[in-house]
């Protein structure tokens, strides 16, 4: 896949995804569209279509963010140190294209005891139903 510009990506996404995906932002807590949603399917990095989580994996963290506790797999998740805003957490990109998901914690449910916290707006939702 060939590397965007900040022009491409601005293009490409809306201001508030691009804010998201390419900035590093998140967005407010119980606003996105899939924080509460039940369907089934995969759910795909906004930016290049990787597959990323399965619907199965999906849970209500109480959060107020689609909360995860497993990637369909690993190598297209890049775990990143973040110490920003005086926090030490791990932030989550797509591994293909750099696109910022969220965040990984260690206080989520059986089997992996894992939370990927991640905005709506970094993924699309390819339904099975």
């Amino acid at each position: 896949m060939a590397t965007k510009t900040e022009q491409q990506w601005q293009a490409e996404l809306s201001a508030d995804d691009y804010r998201i995906c390419r900035l590093k932002g998140t967005e407010p807590a119980f606003s996105g569209i899939y924080e509460s949603c039940k369907t089934s399917g995969i759910y795909h990095c906004k930016c290049c279509n990787k597959a990323l989580f399965e619907s199965s994996t999906k849970y209500d963290s109480g959060s107020g963010w689609p909360s995860f506790w497993a990637a369909i797999n690993e190598q297209h998740i890049k775990q990143i140190h973040d110490n920003s805003h005086g926090m030490l957490r791990v932030e989550v990109v797509c591994a293909h294209c750099d696109c910022h998901l969220g965040h990984l914690f260690e206080d989520g449910p059986q089997p992996t005891g894992l939370r990927y916290c991640i905005n709506s707006a970094s993924l699309t939702l390819n339904s099975k139903e």
